[in-house]
């Protein structure tokens, strides 16, 4: 009799690489809940304690955690060890008065951001689909599985939204246009910020935008990879240190060769 539903389980050596997992501690690694993120685009709640924070020193300790509903996701406390946490996520652990939101560092791997508690109020949302519901009613879906209706009349699909966690109400909105500040959340230059130069138009095909970062480096990528997040040179939420600049192999070792010397 062959294989029947969902694969439940995930070998150690499958999970993706931003996970940082090594090969011998084990032979699996916790496989994320379906729904709102996809598999290789969140991180376990396990794996966001026990291999990001250092909170606990193994699985059950990360599951022993959760289960004094210490953890919020998004506002609501969450005690399922492998619920995702993905991309603009909020995780706030209100006994230690630490605020997180999950955001891709410079090389596309998750970085867990710490962020001010008013900053933690809200998280922006990549509109993903719209359309008119039962009655004329307008609805929309973010990139994070939300479905939100009544919304404003001038937002499309590509815009971002600034959602308030504690009401569920769109607070503001910011266009898809070129002149836009923007993180590539997929592709080869996944984790870069920019601003949006221009946009090709292909008939039958997917839309290629090219971009700009703060170093004057210019890359392009698919439609799909472009989030916006905030006015040319003013994001909306704080981002890492290198502010989404990548470096070469050279300047990275410079960089560091600097930093050695000074420490000296």
């Amino acid at each position: 009799m062959g294989k029947r539903g969902p694969t439940l389980h995930l070998k150690r050596l499958n999970a993706p690489k931003h996970w940082m997992l090594d090969k011998l501690s084990g032979t699996f690694a916790p496989m994320p809940r379906g729904g709102r993120h996809k598999l290789r685009e969140c991180i376990p709640l396990a794996i966001f304690l026990r291999n990001r924070l250092k909170y606990a020193l193994t699985y059950h300790e990360s599951k022993k955690i959760l289960m004094t509903r210490a953890i919020k996701v998004d506002g609501k406390v969450r005690t399922d060890n492998k619920f995702p946490v993905g991309f603009m996520d909020v995780v706030t652990i209100e006994k230690t008065n630490e605020f997180f939101r999950m955001i891709y560092d410079h090389k596309g791997r998750y970085k867990v951001h710490k962020i001010s508690k008013e900053e933690s109020t809200y998280k922006l949302c990549k509109v993903k689909k719209l359309w008119m519901g039962t009655r004329s009613i307008p609805h929309i879906l973010t990139h994070d599985a939300r479905t939100l209706r009544y919304i404003h009349p001038e937002i499309r699909e590509n815009d971002t939204i600034m959602l308030d966690l504690a009401t569920n109400k769109i607070i503001k909105f910011i266009k898809f246009e070129v002149g836009k500040l923007c993180m590539l959340t997929g592709g080869h230059n996944i984790g870069r910020v920019g601003v949006i130069q221009r946009r090709e138009r292909f008939m039958g095909a997917i839309d290629i935008i090219h971009v700009k970062d703060a170093s004057g480096a210019q890359f392009a990528t698919r439609i799909t990879n472009v989030f916006i997040i905030g006015e040319d040179k003013a994001p909306w939420v704080s981002l890492p240190k290198l502010k989404g600049v990548r470096m070469s192999i050279m300047e990275e070792r410079n960089r560091k060769l600097e930093k050695n010397a000074a420490n000296k």
